[in-house]
């Protein structure tokens, strides 16, 4: 007897789970501020909506990145809370 079973997720998802390294969130962050300093009456309609995505992108990239990141000690200290009141 066999089942087979089917993926509901689409192909074009990413699941990518790297951090991203101080450097390119540095990277990023000039780009932000470049972005800003920019003259959007300067730029075409096209180069304006690409900006728009661009910084939505980055902002994406920035947002899930930013984590609770717990210490070995601060997990050690918190069993150890649990195990007293428990």
């Amino acid at each position: 007897m066999t089942i087979n079973s089917y993926s509901a997720s689409s192909g074009s998802e990413k699941t990518s789970t790297s951090t991203m390294t101080p450097a390119q969130a540095e990277a990023m962050m000039k780009r932000l501020e470049e972005i800003k300093a920019m003259e959007p009456d300067n730029l075409t309609r096209s180069e304006r909506k690409a900006v728009r995505k661009e910084v939505k992108g980055i902002k994406k990239a920035m947002a899930a990145n930013n984590g609770v990141y717990l210490s070995v000690g601060a997990i050690i200290i918190i069993v150890l809370l649990l195990i007293l009141i428990l």
